[in-house]
């Protein structure tokens, strides 16, 4: 597995690269050139420290119907190599209606940098268009548009429902992009466009530029999905030209394009070739900044090429670039001028050559009810892969959908801006219509993971969120009473358990405070306090751990034909029957947990049953526990634990859990019922947790750990936290037997098999096997996964079920 250390490494080679090619020379090159240099040196370092992380996740089926269960497994990998990452071991999930709301959260562990986890759609859902984005921790530092996000539909079947809310959207978009970021008066550059509707959908157009005076300067025809370039030359600067879009039904659309600069910089990337690229820069720019360029080529912040060059005799500056330097996928081109500015940028795609090759078959074509299919799935190259399995039924709302694969996530969408309009083409054309359909769409969805000016800051910025490494931060917030940061206060956070386990956090300058969870599982009502002995002004609150920044693209709006309805009726039908006789039979089960105390064995321990009880806990404790002796003070109670190793008494009080909620209060606990406490545990040694140190530990623990009714201090903050999901098995009935064969349960699964945890060895293979349902139709096979060599691959056929005769 890749981890953190070993991707470093691979930065590091970065610097060698940029050393290798000769740029970086030093003592041979003029200042100027020196000066460039060190924009490829600190963009290795960026790189360095900002580990680019993904999250790509296998969502079992495109459509839904409230009420059912959503299946989903996780992917965790480094954003450069693709290659599974063991850095963040929590995803978060969320499905966000049209209006950016979330309507479902959950927290995913991630193990070995995958995991898996099922959401549950609420009956209240309206139906439309949802989103599902996932991010960790580590990724919140970087923006909502670097989170994994997928289109999703939600149909609520009871008509009283209605329709999900809808944020208002023009009729159509129509915008323009000049290669390289900007028009220039005299020069001319490549425009790309892009016309959608009101669902995002491309639409296919025809168009012209008209100038000032209304003349035809330039025309132009869409190529595929809405996406088209062209041609053209401002004569005029501080000028927005008109552009006259015709659709195929008739309707004008109008636009203006961006305004064309006086001075400046135009770029024009192009083939040199089967295996070279050539970029040529051309300038209106007067003075020295254009007397040398810079290009940086890099593939998520890996610095591929970096050449400088002087404009030749036609007074552009150009640069040939290997292919095989640069990583599949999309690759980012910047030419800076001489003064380390950024002045143009542009993407280019390069299609991978070497998927994971993954095969898949069924060992029919066609299948009755009930009938036993049996997968085959085979690894034939030199890598292992995490896989996960789908089989869904293909009906009339499911058809024509395309859902996210990992191929074309990984290499396409997860570095471009906006929504993509069914990726997967742009893997699979290699002609010369799919290669310049490829390049439209980098124009229109040009898009950078950082900008130029914090790597090129004398510091890294810094980062407000940490990987979760070893499990869930809880984050929470110390504020004084007029609600000023506090910072430099010792808070603690627990939940009451029958195995004592607590967290402590000093709250920083900002007032923010910070706990790292261990198995933090279910659901939970969390305690956050301070010592109120000593602080006992200052107000808490804990802090959500989803992102609350919002990607500005929405999903498309949901028209349902009438002609559905059938396919309505049936998934209506499908959806009650799945949860009237199969919903009970798949739970949530929490893994094993350690059982033990925080604090290890204890110095001593007293089970009250095996003593007479008595119903004053003064007298308890008196007479019982020999480790810890009662003292009255003007203020009441207090406890002195025994040091044993040294033969004498502590002089402060011990640490006082009760079912591992810290107790401040001694005089409140000791007016608590003894008869409801099963035990007390002492620990008769100096103890160091955290930043604090304790003289000894007394912990008391209720019959159930919840409290037994004890009343917590009223400026303790308790609030309900949803920790990490359980694990579900994806339940599927069998048909072995006659009998079983024989049931009349009705049995109308729309989704027969979902298996999120498939790992095949190199050139290995594995048979899967499942039951069709009741459920005549057509059945969509999606195998997907990821090798641990970066290579991402799926696979899919289709197999029929038909009626018994």
């Amino acid at each position: 597995m890749t981890n953190l250390t070993s991707l470093a490494g691979c930065r590091q080679w970065l610097l060698g690269l940029l050393l290798a090619s000769g740029w970086l020379a030093g003592p041979a090159q003029a200042q100027s050139a020196d000066s460039l240099a060190t924009v490829g040196q600190q963009l290795a370092r960026y790189g360095q420290q900002m580990l680019v992380e993904k999250l790509y996740v296998h969502l079992d089926r495109p459509v839904y119907t409230a009420r059912e269960t959503m299946w989903l497994k996780l992917y965790a990998l480094d954003g450069t190599f693709h290659k599974p990452l063991t850095l963040s071991k929590v995803a978060y999930v969320e499905i966000l209606n049209q209006l950016q709301q979330p309507v479902v959260q959950a927290s995913i562990a991630l193990h070995d940098a995958s995991g898996q986890g099922a959401l549950e759609l609420p009956a209240s859902l309206a139906t439309g268009v949802y989103t599902v984005r996932a991010y960790t921790n580590w990724m919140k530092n970087f923006g909502p548009e670097f989170y994994f996000q997928a289109p999703v539909t939600i149909i609520n079947t009871f008509a009283a429902s209605g329709a999900a809310p809808v944020a208002a959207a023009p009729a159509y978009d129509l915008q323009f992009f000049p290669e390289g970021g900007s028009l220039v008066q005299g020069l001319t550059s490549k425009v790309a466009f892009r016309l959608t509707n009101q669902a995002g959908q491309g639409l296919d157009a025809t168009g012209l530029v008209r100038n000032s005076q209304g003349a035809v300067v330039a025309t132009f025809r869409s190529l595929k999905f809405g996406l088209g370039s062209f041609s053209f030359t401002p004569a005029e600067a501080a000028v927005a030209y008109l552009a006259e879009v015709r659709l195929a039904n008739g309707t004008v659309v109008t636009g203006r394009l961006p305004v064309a600069a006086a001075h400046g910089y135009v770029l024009h990337l192009e083939e040199a070739g089967p295996a070279q690229l050539r970029l040529t820069v051309a300038t209106r720019e007067a003075g020295p900044a254009a007397s040398r360029l810079l290009l940086v080529a890099h593939s998520g912040q890996h610095v591929a090429a970096a050449q400088a060059a002087t404009p030749d005799a036609t007074g552009n500056t150009r640069f040939l670039l290997n292919k095989q330097d640069l990583l599949e996928g999309i690759s980012h081109f910047t030419v800076f001028n001489s003064r380390r500015e950024p002045v143009a940028e542009r993407l280019y795609f390069q299609r991978p050559e070497q998927p994971l090759a993954l095969a898949a078959s069924s060992d029919k074509v066609q299948y009755g009810p009930r009938e036993k299919v049996s997968l085959s799935l085979a690894l034939p190259g030199a890598t292992a892969a995490n896989m996960s399995v789908a089989v869904y039924q293909l009906d009339s709302l499911a058809a024509g959908t395309n859902p996210a694969d990992i191929s074309s996530f990984l290499s396409l969408t997860s570095d471009l801006k906006g929504r993509v309009e069914n990726p997967g083409y742009y893997l699979r054309d290699s002609s010369r219509v799919g290669r310049e359909a490829a390049d439209n769409l980098m124009l229109t969805h040009g898009w950078s993971r950082f900008r130029w000016r914090d790597v090129l800051a004398a510091h890294t910025p810094a980062l407000s969120y940490v990987p979760e490494i070893n499990g869930p931060l809880v984050q929470g917030r110390v504020l004084t009473a007029a609600g000023a940061p506090a910072p430099g206060i010792m808070t603690y956070l627990a939940w009451p358990s029958p195995n004592a386990r607590f967290y402590t956090s000093k709250s920083r300058p900002d007032g923010l405070v910070q706990f790292e969870l261990k198995d933090f599982y279910g659901h939970h009502q969390v305690i956050l306090q301070t010592n109120y002995r000593r602080d006992s002004t200052y107000r808490l609150e804990l802090l959500s751990p989803y992102s609350e920044r919002y990607a500005a693209t929405l999903p498309g709006a949901l028209a349902l034909s009438p002609r559905l309805e059938p396919a309505l009726t049936q998934r209506h039908l499908q959806t009650q029957l799945q949860n009237a006789y199969f919903g009970k039979l798949a739970r949530y089960e929490l893994p094993a947990r350690d059982t033990t105390d925080f604090y290890g064995p204890p110095s001593e321990q007293y089970r009250l049953d095996d003593y007479t009880r008595f119903k004053v806990l003064e007298e308890v404790m008196r007479e019982y526990i020999m480790g810890v002796r009662v003292r009255m003070h003007k203020d009441g109670f207090h406890f002195l634990v025994a040091d044993k190793a040294r033969q004498m008494m502590f002089h402060e009080d011990p640490l006082v859990l009760l079912d591992g909620v810290p107790q401040f209060n001694l005089n409140k606990l000791m007016a608590f019922d003894p008869l409801r406490i099963r035990k007390i545990a002492v620990m008769t040694k100096r103890y160091f947790y955290g930043p604090e140190t304790y003289e000894g530990v007394v912990s008391f623990a209720t019959y159930k750990g919840d409290l037994a009714g004890f009343a917590l201090d009223p400026r303790a903050l308790l609030e309900e936290y949803e920790g990490m999901q359980g694990h579900r098995e994806f339940f599927a009935p069998r048909y072995e037997t006659p009998a079983q064969q024989s049931t009349t349960l009705p049995d109308l699964r729309n989704l027969l098999y979902w298996n999120p945890e498939v790992k095949l060895t190199a050139g290995g293979s594995q048979k899967l096997t499942f039951y069709t349902s009741d459920q005549a139709g057509r059945y969509l096979v999606v195998a997907q996964g990821l090798g641990n060599d970066g290579q991402a691959g799926s696979a899919s056929f289709t197999f029929e079920v038909k009626p018994a005769l």
